[in-house]
């Protein structure tokens, strides 16, 4: 009992000191989290939790339930960075706890099922994922909780718990698809494919699957019939543009090649990478004696097959894929600590090795002093230079004390990631905050940006920055339509936009009604000279954002 209470409480500090307490002590990052921060709160201004808008233009690239697990974060934390990222905190912690569920409805084993969750929550790609804000963590929750009911319903034995379980199936299926798109339906079926073909349960599928089928429909189709009378173009644009032309056609977004997840994947089974290889070949080998082990091993493979074949490509895609992982991962750690396999020393070792590799990263390569060609530290931030290599040396340190007693210790791996967790915030380089977390620099010129009748900015990450901070959704596209082309193609949104060449004009037009602020972010070593801007009344520089203010003129 007592390494139950043991592993217990190390999910539970865990959780805390990875997820909780650092969430606010970090700058948003954009384009992302600034984009989904806003899409976010103007759906609470507006009250319009049907239509997406982005800076106040239609935004049809994701349905809407990751933005209702946003909405509901702001609505109960406020207007602040721990709001913003708590629903992937809180989606992926559910997820955690669906994990547990698995694990031990497998192996009626506590100290099994308990791992899971720590592992699945320290591995690197989902702890990396799982305190950013994007919507991944959401389709996650959603995939995981489908494929555990319907492991749940093929492993009982009653009809009505079986049609229980695909109703659950269709419902975790159906919010999936409210969250990401009808991948969440292809996922599902790729992931217990192999297991069903194995089982020769095609009957059972084929005669559960249309209860499944309907608790999807019946899920879905009160938004996507209230979407489509709002906006008649949305399911169009959606499916051609946001499926197709993503995943298939020749320029999909995020073009990879097909072996792009292979590095991503093993680095984000870290700090249990040593595991990795003995988990899938057990996997394997049980195939026939246990085959929730063989479910689980296709839950891994074959979405991450599907995901390397498709064009386009981003590393959260596979973030579903580390729910099964972290169960096989466990039981094959628990196993081996009984018989003090070596493996778990391998393990150990991996960690101090990559801990030391990345300090010595940080202080050769990145630092003012380092070798590289372009280093990320300027010569005044000596002190980040610290914080990083010790965040790194943190991992090596965890790495070394689970190496003595590996049997007893090796979970305390979960602890690697303690150092990145607390100080990454404090250690980002000045060259990386200027020109990602625009926060600060909002924070400086708000006084100017308040006192604008327009402002622009020339990408959408640092639109929805300055929309965020300043509390206003109004802001301008200048040079750069970005993700907003479709949007802003609408008729009655012209004037949202300016092109380089025409901006002169538009100006001399706008500042009649009041004064204009316009922020750009410049390329490495551009100089506003470079970039041929009216003078500005007032000009402000952090470094890579710039502002620009013209004066009301009558």
């Amino acid at each position: 009992m007592k390494p139950l209470v043991n592993y217990g409480i190390a999910f539970g500090i865990c959780f805390a000191l990875l997820y909780l307490i650092p969430l606010d002590s970090r700058a948003l990052w954009q384009p992302d989290e600034t984009r989904y921060a806003q899409i976010s709160s103007e759906m609470l201004v507006s009250g319009n939790w049907v239509v997406p808008h982005f800076l106040e233009l239609r935004y049809f690239e994701k349905p809407v339930f990751g933005y209702w697990i946003n909405n509901i974060s702001q609505f109960i934390f406020g207007h602040n960075n721990f709001a913003v990222r708590f629903g992937s905190v809180f989606s992926t912690a559910s997820s955690a706890l669906l994990v547990v569920w698995l694990a031990f409805r497998l192996w009626r084993d506590k100290a099994i099922a308990a791992l899971s969750g720590v592992i699945y929550l320290t591995c690197f790609l989902v702890y990396g994922i799982g305190t950013y804000s994007v919507l991944d963590p959401m389709l996650t929750l959603c995939l995981t909780g489908a494929m555990c009911f319907f492991w749940a319903a093929s492993s009982t034995n009653t009809t009505r718990a079986k049609i229980g379980g695909y109703i659950l199936l269709g419902f975790a299926c159906g919010l999936g698809v409210m969250s990401k798109g009808f991948l969440a339906l292809a996922i599902p079926v790729v992931g217990v494919l192999p297991w069903v073909v194995l089982q020769k349960r095609w009957k059972e599928l084929f005669l559960f699957g249309p209860v499944a089928i309907i608790s999807a429909v019946v899920i879905v189709l009160p938004w996507a019939l209230a979407i489509a009378r709002e906006e008649p173009d949305y399911w169009r644009y959606f499916f051609w543009v946001e499926h197709i032309q993503r995943f298939a056609e020749d320029n999909a977004q995020h073009k990879a090649p097909f072996w792009y997840y292979l590095p991503i994947f093993i680095v984000g089974c870290m700090p249990w990478l040593g595991l990795l290889p003995g988990a899938l070949k057990r996997g394997f080998q049980e195939r026939s004696s246990e085959n929730g082990s063989f479910y689980l091993l296709g839950w891994v493979i074959m979405p991450l097959l599907f995901f390397s074949i498709a064009k386009g490509k981003l590393p959260t895609y596979i973030l579903p894929c580390f729910a099964p992982l972290s169960i096989l991962m466990a039981r094959h750690a628990v196993i081996l600590a009984k018989s003090k396999a070596r493996t778990l020393r391998v393990n150990g070792w991996v960690n101090v090795i990559f801990g030391l590799i990345c300090v010595l990263v940080v202080l050769v390569a990145l630092a003012p002093w380092g070798m590289g060609a372009h280093t990320l530290y300027d010569e005044n931030e000596v002190n980040k230079v610290m914080l990083g290599s010790f965040a790194f040396l943190v991992w090596a340190v965890v790495g070394i004390i689970t190496l003595f007693h590996s049997e007893r210790r090796w979970f305390w791996a979960g602890c690697c990631p303690l150092g990145i967790a607390l100080l990454v915030g404090f250690a980002i380089p000045d060259s990386v905050v200027h020109s990602k977390q625009p926060q600060a620099f909002i924070e400086a010129v708000r006084p100017e940006l308040a006192d604008s009748q327009y402002i622009l900015a020339s990408n959408t990450g640092i639109a929805s920055g300055i929309a965020w901070e300043m509390k206003r959704s109004d802001i301008d596209l200048y040079k750069s339509r970005g993700e907003l082309g479709y949007g802003l193609a609408y008729p009655g949104n012209e004037d949202r936009y300016t092109t380089a060449q025409a901006f002169p004009q538009w100006l001399a037009e706008h500042r009649k009604s009041g004064n204009v602020s316009l922020v750009v972010l410049t390329t490495r070593n551009e100089t506003l000279e470079e970039m041929n801007l009216p003078p500005a009344d007032y000009t402000y520089s952090d470094g890579r954002l710039v502002l620009l203010q013209y004066f009301k003129q009558p």
